[in-house]
């Protein structure tokens, strides 16, 4: 017999299974964010601290050292071209995953084994992708570089990525607002500008943030294609190889809060585009100036005359 437990709201009874799921979910949380507030703390350790507990003093001079010149591992300028490959990468999986997602809303012929074809590279290991690339690369008398074989090597782990997420968000969209501003004149560019893509623009800023936070901590695909440019995560290997320190720690921490930051700017960005969302349903007349409730700014004025607009 399940032994159930009233709350202290007198609310309704809970089986013991939810206290045991709970506990688990408890265990997870610590199991999953407990070594990284480890590191957050010892990057905060007094000068002649080490690696390890106990903490001797309090210090930020780890993060200082970060900056310093003629240290053994330059992590401002290999973090500087993880956040530009980073946002090559994202702009270039979003474009293409919204223009697959909208191609893929009718089947055409071949496009089953299209898809599988994009998508193939996640079931392979990542080091023989990256491989595979550096030395076709190599084949062709290519140079590897940052912007060539990284980026493609990336792309294919983004990519598939963003076209399951972009697919799930296009497969829910109501079509019927694009024939309705179809009806009103608009044309295939001004349907996609002011009414397709405001639409879905919380799913394809979440694409743009998965595919950032992917590739800018991406080390296996990256390692043989990079060329002689480390990114930061080839960067902080290297100089785990070398030398420890609570540098590397302090290194996690500000790395880990960039990613907290882009995090959070994207989701006040779709917070406050989903606001302002709400704000036009309900007071269509609050619509930024030159933009029309009816969605038809821009389209062409004997359109909206015919259609009594």
């Amino acid at each position: 017999m399940a032994i159930s437990h009233t709350g202290a709201s007198g609310g309704e009874e809970r089986p013991w299974t939810f206290y045991a799921l709970a506990i688990l979910f408890g265990a997870y949380l610590v199991f999953l964010y407990g070594p990284m507030l480890v590191i957050y703390i010892l990057s905060f350790q007094g000068p002649n601290g080490g690696v390890t507990f106990p903490m001797v003093g309090v210090s930020i001079g780890w993060f200082l050292d970060i900056f310093k010149p003629g240290q053994m591992a330059n992590i401002p300028v290999s973090f500087s071209r993880s956040i530009a490959l980073a946002t090559v990468v994202s702009l270039a999986t979003v474009t293409m995953s919204v223009a697959a997602g909208l191609a893929f809303r009718r089947p055409f012929p071949g496009s089953g084994g299209l898809f599988y074809l994009a998508v193939a590279s996640l079931v392979m290991p990542s080091l023989l992708v990256g491989f595979g690339i550096g030395l076709g690369f190599r084949f062709l008398g290519l140079e590897p570089g940052l912007f060539t074989s990284a980026l493609a090597a990336q792309l294919t782990w983004t990519l598939p990525f963003g076209l399951f997420a972009m697919f799930a968000v296009v497969n829910r969209f109501d079509r019927s607002w694009e024939e309705a501003a179809s009806d009103l004149g608009a044309s295939s560019w001004q349907r996609l500008r002011y009414v397709t893509l405001p639409i879905l623009l919380p799913g394809v800023l979440g694409v743009a943030m998965m595919a950032f936070t992917l590739s800018y901590d991406e080390y296996a695909r990256t390692t043989l294609t990079i060329g002689s440019k480390n990114t930061l995560p080839l960067e902080i290997y290297a100089l785990i190889s070398s030398a420890t320190s609570p540098t590397l720690f302090a290194i996690g921490t500000l790395t880990t809060a960039v990613s907290f930051l882009l995090i959070a700017v994207t989701l006040l960005i779709v917070f406050r585009t989903q606001r302002r969302r709400g704000l036009l349903e309900h007071f269509p007349e609050k619509a930024r100036p030159g933009l029309d409730p009816g969605w038809t700014s821009g389209f062409p004025q004997e359109n909206a005359t015919t259609q009594g607009i």
